[in-house]
This record gives C-alpha cells, structure tokens and sequence, in this order.
C-alpha cells in the first residue's frame, strides 16, 4: 500500500502528459482521479488504524523493507505512523484543490503542468514515507525539480528568476544534507562495521559532542531553507509571487510542511543532545521569523507576497513548537502545519481568483470589492480571521497548544511569540479592510475580460472546494481530538527515541 501512496502519482504524471493528445480536459482527470484514489487510501488506512489500535497499539501504521542496493547498505524502507499519515492526507487533499484551481488559469501545456503537480506531490510522499536517509533524499530531490518547472513555464512576469532562486537555496541546503548523511553513516560504519543509511539504526550511532553539532546543523539549514527559517527565507515571497496559484497552493501548503517532517523525524531523534543544545538558538530563530514575518506582511501591497510573509510568522510558531520538544507543543506543531496549509493554500486560491477577474494582485488598485464579489469577500474573511489564530477554527487549536508548551521550556521565547499573534490581527484585518471594504477604486471597475463590466463571483464549483476547506477548519478548531490522537502516538515514540539516545550518548 505505501508503494501505491507513491507509484500512483509518479505512474499518473505521464499518463496525464500524453493524454494531452486527446484533449486539455484530460490531464486534469487523471490528475484528480489519482489524488482522489491517493487520499481515499489514506483516509482507509486512518480508519482501519483506528479500528486495530484501538485493541492493541502499535508504532507504526504500515511499514515495507525491501532491498535496493545492498552493497551500500541502501533498502526501500518505508513507514507510516500517524504524523506521515495526516501529513499524506493533507498532500491529497490539497493536490486536488491545486488542479481544480489551475483548471482554467492553465492553458498551455496543460499535460505538462500536471505532469509536474503529480511528480511533486509523488516526491512529497515519498518523504513522509522513506525511512531510509539515502531513499528519503531521493525523494527530497524529486519534488524540487517538478516545482522548478512549475514556477518557470507556468509563473507571471519574474519566473525565471524567481525558479533559479528557489532552485540554488533549496540545493545548497541539499547539498549540506547529503554530506551530513554520508558523514553519519560513515562514523555508523566505523562503530559497528555495518555500512546502513537505516533511519532506525542510524539511532543507535555514538557521535562526538562536536561532530554531532556540525551534523546536525547540516541536517538543519537544509530544513531550515525549505521551512523557512529567517535569514534562510528570502527565496519565499519570489517563488510565491511569481509561481502559478496551483504551484503557491502546493509550495506554501506541502513544500514547506517537509522541512519541518525534517526536523521532527530526522533532525532532533538522530542528534538529540546537540539539538538540546541548539535549542535556545532555535528559539530565538522562531521568534524573529514570527515577528519579521508578521511586519513585513503587513508593508506589503502584493496579495501573495503578504501571505507569503505570513506563512513565515506562522511557520514559526511550528518551529518554536518543534524545539520545546513537549507533547503540547509537538501536538500544536503538528496541529499548526496542518491548519496553516488549509488556510494559507485557501488564500492563495483567493488571491489567483482576485487576479483572474482584475488583472492584478496590487492593493492599492483594489478596494470596495464587498459589493462587487460578495461571495469570495465572505470567504477571503472567514480565511484571514483563520490565519489570526480566530478560536473555534484549527489555527487558534495549533498556535495554542505550540505557546502552552513553549511556556514550559522558555518563558521570554513564549512571550514575545504572543506578540505575533496581535500582529497576525493587525496584517489580516489590514487585508480585508485595503482589499473588500473602503470605496471602490476606479482602477478595477470593469476590468473584467469581455464581460462589460460585470465581475463574476465565485462559481458553484469554486464555492464547494472552499466549502470543504473551511468545513476542515472548523472541524479542526471544534474537534480536534481525532488528529490529537492520530499524532500523539507517534509523538510520544519520538519523545522516548530521544530520551533512549541521550541515556546512550551519557554512559
């Protein structure tokens, strides 16, 4: 089953490139038909977990090793627990909002983009899923790739640039992740004699205080790049700015969840001690991303860059969360990454609607658009008081729960967090107020393509995805025990691998 979860997309991808012949509209089936049967297999796993755990327990919720190289100690080790399984679900759901939102906005080459989507969205699987670092990289480099070409061929005005520029941050972090691997597996080697990049026996490996810093370290600025962690961030706002709405639905959505599955499943179990110490670093890092995030989202007059800024403040919190490294604060970083890429990739659905209709992402040229798209206003409203941290709804749940752990590890860290909070109300409402209310701006009136003048609002089909969208935060604000309880499980296994090793590396 884990193999399907990754061979469907990857198998679709050219399906969906060559079908073109026969029409436009066919790549967009396969696309959907194949995310639609990757989320039905993973909301069957979810349930049939549920059913068995709750007789006996268990780590993992499926798992498969087979050999691939075994002359450098390299297997296709796969696992699902429960943090894998939300994340994978999440990655269904908003593959499928990211190829009914590109259905019109995509024209050209319209094989080749989905081909690009499903390969993404194969290589972000792939990570929740490998446990093996040398597998887990590959993967790591195929959903890269596809996001380039994304942003490239299918991105506005500076695409080029924008696509080079993710494209050299996220490789020089690459490239710090594989030397930290080799270098990992060889002092593994040196001790047991056993070449391995097994994640679970890579555990066991005795590292020098110093040699584990200087690891771990390269394990986190390539993490770091992708999360982002300021000052690793600058290639953000371009690659959003640029890229096509399905491609900000998937960068800010999934592309950045992986950093942070970096950090919680490699990162911190693998070095625990020097990640301990690194800790008040971390924290600090967390801080500063929440504020400058949140300030420079509301200088801005660019609807996708100030919710690319925005996803830097909000990321921040699931970093600060990572690094208390308690079970209310992982539950609330966990939490947090799955209601941010609801709400933020709802966001940039509505900023690529607002641009179809006016030709243009700038504030300033907007304005009193209540009255003209009454619809998409509502939900624009309901999705910015979501990523303030709005209680009821499932920021509020991941934000809470991140600030009520910090609290136990560093006080001033938590408090200035809090700070961030206040600024998310300033920056949201600020959009709102610039965006829908106010007077209506001369620039947009009528500029609507052939229409007369008459702006269409969101159509049946737009108001059901966003229906689905807002139907999951509300169930993850109200109820959020299920997923609480899907991660806690896995969470508390981390907790006690990092507690096992510590014992180790003292004696």
């Amino acid at each position: 089953m884990l193999i399907w979860l990754i061979l469907i997309p990857l198998l679709a991808g050219p399906l969906a490139w060559l079908s073109e012949r026969r029409g436009a509209h066919w790549p967009r089936f396969i696309s959907i038909g194949a995310l639609a049967l990757d989320l039905a297999l993973t909301l069957g796993m979810w349930s049939r977990y549920q059913e068995s755990s709750a007789v006996s327990p268990q780590p993992w919720i499926s798992s498969l090793m087979m050999p691939w190289i075994p002359r450098w100690g390299i297997s296709i080790h796969l696992g699902m627990d429960g943090i894998s399984l939300l994340l994978i679900a999440l990655s269904g759901l908003l593959g499928i909002m990211a190829v009914l939102t590109s259905w019109a906005e995509i024209r050209d080459r319209v094989g080749f983009f989905h081909l690009n989507v499903l390969w993404v969205l194969a290589g972000v699987i792939g990570v929740f899923l490998a446990l093996d670092l040398f597998l887990f990289f590959v993967f790591w480099e195929v959903m890269l790739v596809p996001m380039y070409f994304l942003i490239s061929i299918w991105g506005h005005e500076h695409r080029v640039y924008a696509a080079t520029k993710f494209f050299l941050f996220t490789q020089g972090g690459s490239l710090l992740l594989l030397i930290a691997i080799l270098a990992l597996v060889l002092f593994h080697a040196e001790q047991t004699a056993v070449l391995t990049f097994d994640y679970e026996d890579l555990l066991a490996t005795r590292l020098d205080p110093v040699v584990a810093m200087w690891l771990m370290l390269g394990f986190f600025a390539a993490f770091a790049v992708k999360l982002p962690v300021v000052p690793f961030h600058t290639w953000l706002p371009d690659a959003h700015t640029e890229a096509p709405t399905g491609g900000s639905v998937l960068l800010a959505g999934l592309l950045l969840k992986t950093g942070a599955y970096g950090l919680l499943r490699f990162t911190i179990p693998l070095f625990p001690e020097a990640s301990q110490s690194f800790a008040p670093i971390a924290f600090a890092l967390a801080v500063i991303g929440i504020l400058y995030g949140a300030v420079l989202a509301f200088a801005q007059y660019d609807l996708k860059r100030l919710v690319a800024y925005s996803s830097i403040s909000h990321l921040g919190f699931v970093l600060l969360g990572l690094y208390a490294w308690n079970g209310l604060a992982l539950r609330g970083a966990v939490m947090q990454m799955l209601a941010h890429g609801i709400s933020t990739g709802a966001l940039f659905m509505l900023a690529g609607a607002l641009q179809e209709r006016f030709h243009t992402r700038d504030i300033q040229q907007l304005g009193g658009l209540w009255a003209t798209v009454p619809k998409m206003a509502a939900i624009a409203l309901f999705f910015a008081i979501a990523s303030l941290g709005l209680p009821g709804l499932g920021n509020f749940v991941g934000e809470f729960l991140v600030l009520a752990g910090s609290y136990q590890v560093s006080i001033i860290s938590t408090v200035l967090a809090t700070l961030g909070l206040v600024a998310a109300a300033v920056y949201s409402l600020a959009l709102m107020q610039r965006t829908f209310y106010g007077p209506v701006e001369a620039p947009h009136q009528g500029r609507s393509s052939g229409l007369s003048g008459h702006v269409p609002d969101l159509s049946r089909s737009a108001l059901a995805m966003f229906g689905v969208m807002i139907a999951l935060q509300v169930w993850l604000g109200l109820y959020p025990q299920p997923v609480l309880m899907m991660a806690g499980a896995s969470i508390e296994r981390l907790q006690a691998l990092t507690a096992a090793s510590a014992i180790v590396l003292k004696r």
